[in-house]
């Protein structure tokens, strides 16, 4: 083979790489869908099966009567508030029943789980550390 013909090839495989993606060109379990999720399982013999439990159920709570919009425009004036931090939430929730319990003198390290302090996140749905915790 020559240099043309090896160039050409390279041009023609990269040009084809560009290609729209479609359901022929991936694997076998590709779905070219909006990414969902099959709703059953297929058996041996090239049979679906529906699951009720994998399909997705959507709660949509009765909005009659909602006076707000779903939309809000970007012509809006910014808030007036500002953002909420975690030093915010405790400077407003817990620092003051802290600062109250340690001017009576009932104050105590060892019972901190009493303003919402865990030691532990086990049994937690998000846990905060280590897996979750950024770096």
């Amino acid at each position: 083979m020559g240099v043309l013909s090896t160039l050409m090839r390279g041009l023609v495989r990269g040009a084809d790489r560009m290609a729209e993606f479609t359901s022929k060109r991936g694997a076998r379990t590709h779905n070219k869908g909006r990414g969902s999720r099959p709703t059953g399982l297929r058996l041996s013999s090239s049979k679906f099966i529906t699951v009720r439990s994998m399909v997705p159920e959507f709660v949509v709570p009765d909005l009659n009567g909602f006076k707000l919009k779903p939309y809000v425009s970007y012509r809006c004036p910014r808030g007036t508030e500002p953002p909420v931090t975690a030093q915010s939430v405790f400077a407003e929730v817990v620092a003051p029943q802290i600062t109250k319990d340690y001017e009576e003198g009932t104050f105590s390290k060892e019972q901190l789980e009493k303003y919402g302090f865990e030691p532990t996140q086990d049994g937690k749905l998000f846990k905060l550390y280590p897996k979750n915790y950024v770096r």
